[in-house]
């Protein structure tokens, strides 16, 4: 059991009922209760809810966390998304800072319907029509929605019982938002119509929580046969019913891209990559979608550097580690091994840019070949062979996706031996694990 855990209170009825019931329940068990309030700048009238709140956590005898917004939404920007994106942000920071790994939300039934309609009417699948989860642990806390079954008329009940001082925030009847054109417009007519309407959609929302957390387990099991590495694999990713391929492929681009993929993106890659041969798709602002040879990866796409990256650059290694690029836009990874090019020879190296007429040798008793028919024999797509080439003063030693020279892995040479490896900055290093 928590020995701490804070209430979020935004100053309005639900948050003000939730901290007195919380206080009332916490107390005897001697569990401390804190109290976290936002305040969004957005009105006038933000600066009197958050005296409301103070007034409020002084009568209950809980500390309270305050946290004033700097920031403002961009242009173009969700008013709606921006405050929830932040408010959590400030949530996260003020129990990090409290050592509060609980964190109560006052989330009640009516809330979840209308988020579940919300959802739908943006054509979600399971994972969105799950509606908010009554308990989620994020960035080591747990927040939890403890009313999230109960109706809007036992919290208001509860307020007129306890006589709770609340805040009425004027833009709830602005229409220009989402929800409230649904709360207001829409879901009185339809409890009118339907008196269950409410808790029916609310039960959806779970039943939609439980399919969506069947499908992640089987997405989970499904994509660790068909990946490798980085890479999703066409050949056995094409094995499965179409179903599970968009099952497989939403949740690898989930994983990839850290948030749910745009449909118009999945749709694409449905129909255009069982057949294509050497491919790219925009994945979003600098990160690219790429095939070949039956494996999609998502790459960083290099930004306008790129056009005047460096005919050569020279390093001085002297210790095993990651050496950073960013003229470019990668990391040479230095590792010390039983075999390899001696570290001595890194002490005067130069990496350059392709220019043609390159040969790399594979092993001692292969020939050296040019690199455009390695490149094609070890299968390092087009858009991969663009990374700098490492040389010493006794010649090539380094290329990225090939691996070693043989001509400069040199047996006889003393002191300690490394290999290398280059590391692009890419858009899902991430979740490589």
């Amino acid at each position: 059991m928590a020995h701490r855990l804070a209430v979020a209170v935004s100053g309005g009825r639900d948050s003000a009922a939730l901290l007195h019931a919380t206080v009332a329940a916490a107390r005897p068990l001697g569990i401390e209760v804190h109290a976290f309030h936002v305040h969004h700048g957005l009105m006038p009238e933000a600066d009197g809810w958050q005296a409301q709140v103070a007034r409020l956590c002084e009568a209950c005898g809980v500390p309270l966390q305050l946290r004033r917004l700097t920031c403002r939404p961009a242009r173009g920007d969700s008013i709606e998304a921006w405050a929830r994106r932040e408010r959590y942000a400030a949530l996260t920071d003020m129990a990090l800072q409290a050592d509060v790994q609980l964190v109560l939300l006052a989330h009640h039934r009516r809330d979840q319907a209308e988020t579940f309609l919300l959802q739908a009417l943006r054509g979600a699948g399971p994972a969105g029509l799950a509606a908010m989860p009554s308990c989620i642990v994020r960035d080591g806390i747990t927040w939890a929605r403890p009313w999230l079954d109960q109706p809007r008329e036992a919290i208001d009940a509860y307020v007129a019982h306890h006589r709770i001082a609340a805040v009425e925030d004027p833009s709830n009847a602005d229409s220009r938002f989402a929800r409230n054109r649904l709360r207001l417009q829409v879901m009185p007519g339809l409890s009118s119509a339907f008196a269950d309407a409410e808790s029916a959609l609310a039960a959806s929302a779970r039943r939609m929580a439980e399919a969506d957390e069947a499908l992640r387990d089987w997405a989970t099991q499904a994509l660790a046969r068909c990946s490798a590495g980085r890479a999703l694999l066409r050949e056995p990713w094409q094995a499965l019913t179409p179903a599970q391929q968009a099952i497989v492929l939403r949740h690898w681009l989930a994983l990839k891209l850290g948030q749910g993929a745009p449909q118009r993106l999945l749709d694409r890659l449905l129909k255009e990559w069982p057949d294509a041969v050497s491919a790219s798709w925009p994945a979003g602002p600098g990160r690219m979608l790429r095939h070949y040879r039956g494996r999609l990866v998502l790459q960083a796409v290099p930004g306008e550097q790129a056009a005047g990256w460096p005919a050569a650059l020279a390093l001085q290694i002297d210790a095993p580690g990651n050496v950073a690029v960013p003229a470019w836009q990668g990391v040479l990874r230095v590792k010390l091994s039983d075999s390899g090019v001696p570290l001595a020879w890194l002490l005067a190296c130069e990496l350059r840019a392709r220019c043609g007429g390159e040969q790399f040798q594979s092993a001692a008793n292969r020939p050296p070949r040019s690199l455009k028919k390695m490149f094609q024999q070890q299968a390092v797509p087009a858009w991969a062979r663009g990374a700098p080439l490492l040389w010493s003063a006794h010649g090539l030693m380094f290329v990225p996706g090939l691996g070693l020279d043989a001509r400069s892995v040199n047996p006889a040479e003393a002191g300690p031996r490394v290999t290398l490896e280059w590391l692009p900055l890419a858009a899902d290093s991430a979740n490589d694990g």
